[in-house]
């Protein structure tokens, strides 16, 4: 039992045992390319809160990793098969709920690591700031703690490289031959602002690649997943203790 792991806790721990943050993982079940699983934003959450919260606890913080929330915000792949949609609405009630019980339990600190691109809980933290505003409510994406282009050669953003090579570390048997994946081809929109990151609109997933990938895979070892992964667990990781010893009274200097 890894005590920081809600999961695996019980109640002769839990009765008395107290914590100062509680760790949300939040991925996406989507399509990835033809050769990484639907769950591969889940079993990224689920290792990277487990390994993160693992170096924070040994380190003394006082951390509770929830279970993973399955389901992300997939409006833009609406036509592609199995791809499970949660609105943000949705996903404003799941807080919703879930912070109130811990606001009402005495954990005050409170951090999504999210794992879907997707998904952008910032809007909806604002807001629910002002109904828990005693509570520190805090999000980071995971896959942006690092620079990839010192691990990983070539660029992408979902069952590219670094997803590859993360997913043939953490569960080889997930993984299908590299001989069968999509190149991960990126169509760009026709309006050049798009392009260009100042303006946005949602990416119409079956219209921009072929095979549900953007990124090409090919280059992805086990062992590039391997140091990301530790090095991306001590990032995240050092960001729980941050949190963990802020007072939340004296948040700014």
């Amino acid at each position: 039992m890894r005590p920081y792991i809600l999961a695996e806790s019980n109640w002769k721990n839990l009765e008395f045992d107290r914590f100062d943050l509680a760790v949300l993982p939040w991925g996406a079940t989507e399509a990835h390319n033809y050769h990484l699983p639907y769950g591969t934003d889940v079993y990224e959450a689920d290792a990277v809160a487990a390994g993160a919260g693992k170096f924070a606890w040994e380190k003394g913080a006082k951390v509770v990793i929830l279970p993973t929330i399955p389901f992300g915000v997939n409006t833009g792949q609406s036509d592609i098969y199995l791809d499970i949609n949660l609105n943000p609405s949705t996903q404003m009630a799941i807080l919703k709920d879930l912070l109130t019980v811990l606001d009402r339990q005495g954990i005050k600190k409170f951090l999504i690591i999210n794992s879907h691109g997707g998904n952008d809980f910032k809007t909806i933290l604002r807001e629910l700031g002002l109904q828990f505003p005693e509570m520190l409510l805090t999000t980071c994406n995971w896959f942006q703690a690092l620079d990839k282009s010192l691990y990983f050669e070539e660029e992408g953003d979902h069952a590219d490289e670094m997803e590859t090579s993360l997913i043939m570390y953490l569960h080889p048997e997930m993984v299908l031959p590299l001989e069968i994946a999509g190149l991960g081809e990126e169509k760009k929109s026709v309006i050049p602002g798009l392009n260009e990151k100042w303006a946005w609109s949602e990416r119409k997933w079956s219209q921009v690649t072929e095979d549900t990938g953007i990124g090409n895979p090919k280059k992805s070892t086990p062992e590039k997943g391997e140091r990301y992964f530790k090095d991306v667990c001590q990032k995240v990781g050092g960001l729980m203790v941050d949190i963990c010893s802020a007072d939340l009274h004296t948040l700014y200097r």
